[in-house]
């Protein structure tokens, strides 16, 4: 009881505390998160200045306080699924600028936490970005770029960047982490396929180039793919295995694939079915206990606590608690779950 109290203080008004920071020191963990945020837009517009639905005259009446409250909604998110230690790393989609990032940072319930920010301005039509959080005392970036997407068929076609970071984890291994947000299924599944496939192509080849460089290159994707993972995209382009896959050099394993195939959830729910289209994959090196940080085939979760979830109105169990349904404004989190995996980092 005195635990979940010195916690929720702490997440509420955001008071430092000796004995937390002592916690999150002795704590070896390293949990990594990724988070569609759904549509994390300040009240104003884009700061690539096209004229927004998210604003107070705007379609959607996005207001301020509706967007405080989102902040803070997410900022619920990434502490809660901390617990004591918050997470290393968290990947966002769907953030609309670096602002909406630095007031989650700083001014959120998380600034007691000290996140440090990662993002680029992506060409996106919907002005939509990924991003990344890291705790600096545990992950220091030596590298940091966007991969700009440049479809040869369709030169006026715009996505999201990939966000790639490479990193020191306790300055001793070397992680390189893709941040990603495929484009969307919005016209339809088979008509945006190609894009789809063509943005994975680029992956896979980013993927191939730290392979040849270091075979045994730690190698951690993950976001929003918009597919899920037995399709072609991830399975056959980008070539990330099933988890109970045998383990050999210079792969990539879908920590997320028996969630899909076999357990039937997922992190996203459509016409009545749950789909895993948020995922973390990881390379061959990640799986093996020699390394100082690793993980295990285990260790993949879709965080899906209470407050996160609501019931189908048709009966049909529970759903995503999301900000929106259609135009109307719901005040939920998102209309995606989040999902982490923990790595094992022995002192």
């Amino acid at each position: 009881m005195v635990k979940h109290l010195l916690f929720f203080l702490i997440i509420v008004f955001g008071e430092e505390s000796d004995l937390i920071s002592q916690t999150f020191n002795n704590q070896q963990r390293f949990r990594v998160m990724s988070y569609n945020t759904e549509n994390f837009f300040e009240s104003l517009q884009d700061s690539v200045g096209i004229p927004s639905e998210f604003s107070p005259t705007g379609l959607r009446g996005w207001s301020y306080t509706r967007y405080r409250d989102k902040r803070n909604n997410i900022a619920k998110v990434i502490a809660s699924l901390g617990e004591w230690t918050p997470p290393a790393l968290v990947a966002l989609c769907e953030i609309g600028n670096r602002h909406v990032l630095e007031d989650l940072a700083l001014h959120s319930p998380l600034r007691t936490l000290h996140y440090q920010i990662i993002h680029f301005e992506s060409p996106d039509p919907r002005g939509i970005d990924v991003a990344l959080l890291y705790q600096p005392n545990i992950f220091r970036p030596i590298h940091q770029e966007p991969i700009h997407i440049h479809f040869p068929k369709h030169p006026y076609q715009h996505t999201r960047d990939i966000l790639y970071v490479a990193g020191t984890t306790w300055g001793r291994d070397t992680v390189h982490v893709f941040v990603n947000h495929f484009p969307s299924r919005y016209s339809g599944e088979l008509e945006s396929e190609d894009s789809r496939l063509f943005v994975a192509s680029v992956l896979r080849h980013k993927v191939d180039s730290l392979f040849q460089v270091n075979p045994k290159s730690n190698i951690l994707i993950m976001g929003d793919f918009n597919d899920y993972p037995d399709n072609r995209s991830i399975e056959k382009v980008l070539r990330a295995l099933p988890e109970y896959s045998t383990i050999r050099p210079k792969q990539l394993y879908n920590l997320f694939y028996t969630t899909h195939t076999a357990k039937k959830i997922g992190s996203y729910k459509h016409n009545g079915e749950w789909g895993m289209l948020d995922q973390i994959i990881v390379s061959t090196n990640l799986l093996s206990d020699t390394l100082h940080v690793h993980t295990t085939l285990a260790s993949a979760h879709i965080y899906m606590p209470a407050f996160l979830l609501e019931d189908e109105t048709k009966g049909f169990g529970q759903k995503p608690f999301r900000t929106y349904i259609g135009m109307k404004y719901h005040g939920g989190f998102s209309d995606h779950l989040p999902v982490y995996i923990d790595l094992q980092c022995p002192q």
